[in-house]
């Protein structure tokens, strides 16, 4: 059996009987004015974070959204497209997709905007999308890419690329580990298919997403999400793992590399009323600008004494320097 049929069976046995908590954290579940989401979706949210944010869902764009869970993110998304089909959702297990459409049919009892119409439920496989190139304003997936094998991962990641509109944003929740695991771990198949011992660290992760082309990447958040005890996991030491909330957004790629924002963030204090890097970045005095690691990098070689560069908070909300 291969790890892809383990992790089938897996969500499989969770779309028949919901497993609270099976992958999730204490996110928070948005509910937005005028939007309720059913106790059964809430208990089949099997992500570990958001990929829903607002900024990101305006003028009704066309979503997609992989490895469907029990709806939850498909409803939520489908608030801002209130169009039949306007949201896409893909999962490559049966009973998933069935019970999906059952949790809609709840859905429109609490939500009288919602029609399951909104959503085009396919059935389908992360590597081989069934949605057309160019197409999709917003693609998103929720603790389903680091399941993936390093061959199958870039295999996921083109898929997404190719369905992408150009400037289209690919907005995903993963676990993520720094730590290096054994590689009894990293090969078992169940604690993969559970979201634990396919973590890559966030360097690792972030340049898959570069290697495909994506020319931004923001670090939305990072949190805490799991321990690996010698008591419980085939580990001689505690592993930690964090969870990531990440948009790779499809715009050119730049000539001198991408632009990853992990928080980073700059303040000019010196005698005038702002700096000029003559390269396309002007700071404000005492104001400080959300910057790129690559653009951090460029102003520290500046040896200036009047411009603090802060540390990656990895939590970027947007605005800055490109």
């Amino acid at each position: 059996m291969s790890y892809l049929e383990t992790t089938k069976n897996v969500y499989k046995e969770a779309a028949l009987t919901p497993d609270v908590g099976l992958c999730c954290t204490t996110n928070p579940i948005w509910e937005l004015p005028g939007l309720k989401i059913p106790k059964i979706m809430q208990e089949m949210n099997y992500g570990c974070g958001s990929t829903v944010h607002a900024r990101d869902l305006s003028n009704n764009p066309k979503m997609l959204y992989v490895g469907v869970g029990g709806g939850m993110e498909l409803l939520q998304f489908s608030y801002f497209n209130r169009e039949k089909g306007g949201v896409i959702g893909i999962d490559v297990v049966d009973e998933m997709l069935e019970a999906s459409r059952k949790n809609f049919i709840e859905a429109e009892t609490q939500n009288p905007w919602f029609k399951s119409e909104f959503v085009d439920l396919r059935k389908g496989d992360a590597l081989n999308l069934p949605v057309e190139d160019n197409s999709i304003d917003v693609a998103a997936q929720n603790c389903l890419f680091n399941i993936f094998k390093e061959a199958d991962l870039k295999k996921a990641i083109a898929e997404m690329y190719r369905v992408l509109k150009p400037h289209g944003r690919l907005v995903m929740s993963d676990p993520t580990c720094e730590q290096p695991m054994n590689n009894n771990l990293r090969n078992d198949e169940r604690l993969r298919a559970l979201c634990l011992s396919g973590s890559l660290p966030i360097n690792e992760y972030v340049k898959m997403l570069t290697d495909a082309g994506f020319g931004t990447i923001e670090i939305r958040a990072r949190k805490p999400y799991r321990i690996l005890s010698p008591k419980d996991y085939d580990t001689n030491e505690l592993i930690y793992i964090e969870s990531i909330e990440v948009a790779a957004i499809k715009d050119p790629m730049p000539a001198d590399g991408p632009c990853v924002f992990t928080g980073k963030a700059a303040i000019y204090f010196g005698e005038n009323d702002f700096f000029d890097d003559n390269a396309g970045h002007i700071l404000l005095k005492n104001q400080p600008l959300a910057i790129c690691d690559k653009t951090a990098g460029a102003l520290a070689k500046l040896n200036r004494d009047d411009i603090f560069i802060s540390k990656s908070t990895y939590h970027y909300d947007g605005g800055g320097c490109c």
